[in-house]
């Protein structure tokens, strides 16, 4: 119980549509919120897939973003010599750089808003050099609103 009210749980699989890079999801995580009239709790974001990730990072500049991709790049080349080859160059590189990520993240939710700051946003990653569909897992568990 939180403060009163009953804790309860929402389940829902995303399908989203990436492209190479970074893919702004968090609207979409906040409309998912708005609809099952989430109140106070904490929203688990999970991505089912080895070669994309999930992050957190700021949404202001998108130099930002350029100069992450550019990072895991480095750390994660495509151009090297991987006992696992068999799916393509860029697919041990992409397992690389979601090991060095996150498959899963927790937002705080209150007043059934994520309590992102004010220069963060969600992002899924997709480390594949074409664009795929990946599924996202999201999971809230917290107070519902039965205001809205």
């Amino acid at each position: 119980m939180t403060d009163g009210f009953p804790l309860r749980q929402v389940q829902h699989v995303l399908t989203v549509p990436s492209r190479p890079r970074f893919s702004d999801i968090t609207a979409t995580l906040a409309s998912w919120l708005a609809r099952t009239r989430a109140g106070d709790g904490m929203l688990t974001v999970f991505i089912r897939h080895t070669s994309a990730s999930l992050t957190i990072q700021e949404n202001a500049d998108p130099a930002v973003l350029a100069d992450l991709h550019d990072a895991l790049s480095v750390l994660a080349p495509e151009q090297r010599a991987y006992r696992h080859a068999s799916e393509g160059p860029d697919d041990m590189p992409a397992h690389i750089k979601s090991m060095l990520t996150s498959t899963s993240l927790q937002v705080p939710v209150m007043g059934g808003q994520m309590t992102l700051g004010t220069w963060q946003g969600i992002y899924l990653i997709e480390h594949r050099a074409r664009p795929r569909s990946r599924e996202i897992v999201l999971h809230y568990l917290g107070t519902l609103c039965t205001d809205r």
